[in-house]
């Protein structure tokens, strides 16, 4: 069993709208010490629609926070119910907000037992590394991930599938697929880092260059600068165009330290 420490955070986030018209993307962070909640959101439907459904997520989930600070599945879970239920209202309240939707990634940390806890809804994604390794991640909600899942893709085709953008699941879609959560409390060390991040970042950033860029920092602002960087020169390899793109890089120190 790993012993359980207090720790510190160092984080910096993003929240770029990219060459698009508009910002689906909404980002969001609280603090109720020890406890501290990031969010990440990726909004679609509709004229308008995307950029309120994650916005109205995004402060659903950090209200419901706010109000209730507690650390443990059940909470999270609350406050994911909390977000789902605020969009679904919005939808009935503004017709032409009828088709919205929006992914979501949600961290949760105790800063006393040094302890986390993730849920997500989409492609939207949390990353955990440790000595500087990839070490856990989310599991899209996605076409693609369930062809992976069956074996009719391979896994490498991804970030590159014709139906890569297809998701069977989103806060406000249709569908009982509810808001996965990570499996039981993780217990974070000193020198772990965390990645909340978009698919405008992560389709452009494999997993190796995550890890390679992480063990070259000496800060979070370094380490998502240079994934930024990274996707900015792929994407103008690629010719498409730059979509939204938010994340947050955040560092574990010893507390104190």
């Amino acid at each position: 069993m790993v012993d359980q420490v207090p720790i510190d955070l160092s984080w910096t986030r993003i929240n770029d709208i990219g060459q698009r018209a508009t910002n689906q993307d909404t980002v969001g962070e609280t603090f109720r010490d020890p406890l501290a909640c990031f969010v990440v959101a990726d909004g679609a439907g509709g004229h308008e629609g995307g950029e309120v459904a994650s916005r109205v997520v995004v402060d659903a989930i950090l209200n419901a926070f706010q109000d209730n600070p507690r650390f443990g599945s059940d909470a999270l879970l609350g406050y994911a119910s909390s977000a789902s239920g605020e969009v679904a209202r919005r939808k009935l309240q503004t017709p032409r907000y009828a088709d919205m939707s929006t992914t979501v990634a949600t961290l949760l940390v105790d800063r006393a037992r040094g302890q986390a806890l993730w849920a997500h809804l989409g492609d939207t994604r949390i990353y955990l590394f440790r000595n500087a390794r990839l070490h856990a991640m989310s599991k899209d909600h996605s076409l693609t991930q369930q062809l992976i899942d069956a074996g009719y893709a391979r896994a490498e085709q991804l970030r590159r599938h014709p139906q890569r953008n297809i998701l069977f699941a989103a806060i406000g879609a249709e569908g009982d697929t509810q808001i996965e959560l990570s499996a039981g409390a993780t217990t974070l060390l000193p020198g772990d880092a965390l990645l909340l991040c978009s698919d405008g970042l992560w389709e452009w950033v494999m997993e190796a260059d995550m890890e390679r860029t992480l063990s070259q920092a000496s800060s979070c602002e370094q380490w998502l600068a240079a994934m930024c960087r990274l996707a900015d020169d792929n994407i103008i390899n690629s010719g498409k165009v730059r979509d939204n793109y938010s994340a947050y890089a955040i560092l574990v120190h010893k507390a104190g330290a």
